[in-house]
């Protein structure tokens, strides 16, 4: 038995918590991944998980076993990672965690040029909005957009930031009451975000507190809404760039003060940081820098 292919077997039936789809992300058979998950239990003499039908859970002695394993995998990829920088040849699969709206947006733009600079690095890339643990899923880089500190056990270097826009269309606003001061946004429909550290409070001025008819954890859904004249929502101007420069949406309230948004390329805490890491984030970093 190959005790590390057992290990990261066992990792990903832990994370997935299905047979079926560590089968299919690794191209063998259901069959074969039970034998040596079998094997295992069988070598370390306990059970690791409860089969059923329906679900796999781990058992306590799984649940102790699968952090170590984490821990063993890890510092072997350190210790390959080492190596593939002694020969500055950055390569391997490298999964990344990143938010929806900015993965369809720039980040999608700024990958496809990092594949061409690096093409024996595979990219595994997965869109969320919510906040993940990148180690628990198994991510070895992440990407985390806020306009305030957030506490982290990773590491985290900035990449670039971007602005917030307050957008409507002109329909809208020729239905609807002036819009002079943020305070007059009270008085309108405001979409939320639902994502969103302030909650129902814009911080625009000294914050304003807003409310409507759509709260929406996608932020690409809501801006067709405001493109259909629906109500008004606070942006990122990655969203909202291309509609507002072709006059699809007007911005409202330029010169109200507001917080800006920063990216953050976050990785856990290693000995080595394997090329592959550093080459994607120093190269996102100059992309955003030259656009």
């Amino acid at each position: 038995m190959d005790r590390l292919r057992a290990m990261h077997w066992f990792v990903l039936l832990a994370d997935t918590g299905s047979f079926t789809q560590v089968a299919d992300d690794l191209g063998i058979s259901k069959s074969l991944i039970s034998k040596e998950i079998t094997r295992l239990e069988k070598d370390v003499g306990a059970r690791l998980l409860n089969r059923s039908t329906r679900s796999l859970q781990l058992t306590q002695a799984g649940e102790g076993y699968l952090e170590r394993c984490r821990q063993i995998l890890l510092q072997v990829e350190d210790a390959d990672s080492y190596i593939q920088d002694l020969q500055s040849k950055p390569a391997g699969k490298l999964r990344i965690n990143a938010p929806m709206a900015l993965g369809m947006t720039d980040l999608s733009r700024a990958f496809s040029a990092f594949m061409q600079e690096y093409p024996e690095i595979r990219l595994d890339i997965q869109l969320s909005d919510d906040w993940v643990d990148l180690v628990e899923h198994g991510f070895d880089l992440g990407f985390r957009a806020a306009s305030r500190t957030f506490d982290s056990s990773y590491i985290g270097k900035a990449i670039t930031r971007f602005d917030y826009r307050v957008c409507a269309s002109g329909d809208y606003l020729k239905k609807h009451s002036a819009i002079r001061q943020p305070e007059d946004l009270q008085q309108h429909n405001c979409f939320v975000y639902s994502y969103f550290r302030g909650r129902n409070e814009w911080p625009l001025g000294d914050g304003v507190q807003v409310a409507g008819n759509l709260r929406v954890n996608s932020t690409i859904f809501m801006k067709q809404l405001i493109m259909d004249g629906q109500g008004i929502g606070f942006l990122p101007s990655f969203v909202c760039r291309d509609e507002l420069a072709d006059g699809r949406m007007v911005e409202i309230l330029p010169d109200a003060s507001r917080p800006q948004l920063e990216l953050y390329a976050i990785y856990p805490a290693r000995q080595f940081v394997p090329p592959k890491i550093t080459s994607c984030v120093n190269f996102l970093k100059a992309w955003f820098e030259n656009q």
